[in-house]
């Protein structure tokens, strides 16, 4: 961490939030994590979104590393970039989606926004139009999408809110902004496609997607999926649209079978975890022997409770592995049902297979090992997890969770100062500056004077939030 801080992407997005209203995106709130957008992390489906991703962002000049792909935990179909760092989907998209291809013109469309600088034409419009009439308006759109993130009647009364706000103010001006909106839809498209045929891909896929989208238009908002509300689809845009992915070259080309299965996996992963088990069950009923049935079925066990559910959840994890004895991800799930079972100790030798054959670099599962030393209660353990952890933040410089667990070890070793400077760095990126600050001050009178630990804390002590 340097002497000037960097602010966590949490606070960026914050710093863009009003700006999330022409179709880019929906209103987020401060601490998307801790306050209403639940963003979810796996490594084995980043790294399938990262593979998806790679090519489309190097075609669309992003650079490599630039952009991520974060996941928000929802069950509507949806995406959004809200700044030119991230590109969000839905969970629900993900599951809805059959094919990566459709995944992946998804993605191209968002790398069109962000390579075609929309949300920063947005601020500059209402740096330019600073009137409360547009402020008002677009609030309204920012409510309605909030509204459809969220679901639920809660989410019902906010489209109905942003709906109120929307019938007064300056029509002109709302013109203006629908009429940009469209253009940078389009462009958007465009772009995506463009970025689908250097990369020889498919415009099937979003052409799916967009098509899947266009009913909606007769939908008041209120209705309407996140993603048409946020996407619109005109009638001569969709026919557009069409027009060019069907001239493409690549319009017939399909995914290779590698490529779906591992897609396949991806959903049967998440309707696991997310999805209730009986829907698991009906999904992948006992007569589906494939992978991803069995993949996602073995989740569900787990997660069903009750007498035997953890042994036989154990032993499909065991199955799983038998069949693919390399496959890390197939290690990371008996560790995890180990773990949540009450059991690190049975866990730690579990997760280092999975490490080991996720060729040892892989943050998220490091942390979870690390996590089981720590709950093992084996002091002999407990250097290795602090060298473990180490790593992670090394790869990983914000990642919270990695900072909480060493803060843990170094508690458990008698490093208090440390502990405290640890539990600081892992509030601050987590979103929670005013508990960061407090164990800074306190990590800080154990520190010496302007040594690196010390300057760490005081880099939390005086960062001031982005306005």
């Amino acid at each position: 961490m340097t002497r000037s801080l960097r602010t966590p992407s949490w606070r960026k997005t914050a710093a863009a939030g009003l700006a999330l209203c022409l179709g880019v995106l929906p209103l987020l709130p401060r601490n998307a994590e801790a306050q209403g957008i639940p963003l979810i992390r796996d490594t084995e489906i980043e790294g399938l979104l990262n593979d998806y991703a790679r090519p489309i962002f190097k075609a669309a000049g992003l650079g490599s590393g630039r952009v991520a792909v974060r996941i928000v935990n929802n069950e509507a179909f949806n995406a959004f970039v809200v700044d030119g760092r991230s590109v969000y989907i839905h969970t629900g998209a993900l599951l809805q989606a059959q094919t990566p291809n459709e995944v992946i013109g998804v993605l191209a469309h968002e790398a069109g926004h962000i390579a075609g600088g929309h949300m920063a034409a947005l601020r500059a419009r209402i740096s330019k139009d600073q009137t409360r009439a547009l402020l008002a308006q677009i609030l309204g759109i920012g409510l309605m999408v909030a509204g459809g993130v969220a679901g639920g009647d809660s989410g019902r009364d906010l489209g109905g809110a942003g709906q109120s706000v929307l019938s007064g103010g300056n029509e002109l001006i709302m013109r203006g902004l629908t009429a940009e909106r469209r253009s940078q839809e389009s462009a958007a498209d465009q772009a995506g496609l463009s970025y689908l045929n250097t990369t020889q891909q498919s415009g099937r896929g979003m052409l799916a997607t967009f098509e899947r989208f266009a009913g909606q238009e007769l939908f008041s908002d209120q209705y309407k999926d996140p993603f048409a509300r946020t996407h619109p689809v005109a009638t001569d845009r969709l026919a557009r649209l069409r027009e060019l992915a069907e001239s493409s070259p690549y319009f017939g080309k399909a995914d290779t079978p590698d490529l779906q299965l591992r897609h396949d996996m991806m959903r049967a992963k998440l309707s696991g975890y997310i999805e209730g088990p009986q829907t698991v069950f009906n999904r992948y009923p006992a007569s589906d022997q494939s992978l991803p049935a069995r993949y996602a079925r073995a989740v569900a066990r787990f997660r069903m409770g009750g007498s035997g559910s953890l042994e036989a959840a154990l032993a499909e994890a065991d199955q799983l592995i038998a069949s693919s004895p390399s496959n890390p991800y197939f290690w990371e799930l008996k560790g995890d049902f180990q773990q949540k079972a009450g059991r690190p100790a049975d866990a730690i030798p579990t997760l280092r297979k999975a490490l080991q054959f996720a060729g040892g670099d892989a943050p998220l599962i490091s942390v979870q090992l690390a996590q089981a030393m720590i709950q093992s209660k084996q002091a002999s353990l407990t250097n290795d997890a602090i060298t473990i952890l180490r790593r992670a933040i090394a790869r990983e410089g914000e990642n919270a969770m990695a900072y909480n667990m060493l803060g843990q070890a170094y508690y458990d070793k008698g490093m208090i100062p440390q502990s405290e400077l640890a539990r600081a760095q892992g509030l601050f990126y987590f979103g929670a500056l005013k508990q960061a600050q407090e164990f800074a001050r306190r990590a800080q009178a154990g520190l010496k004077p302007g040594s690196p630990e010390w300057v760490k804390a005081d880099d939390i002590l005086n960062f001031k939030p982005q306005t």
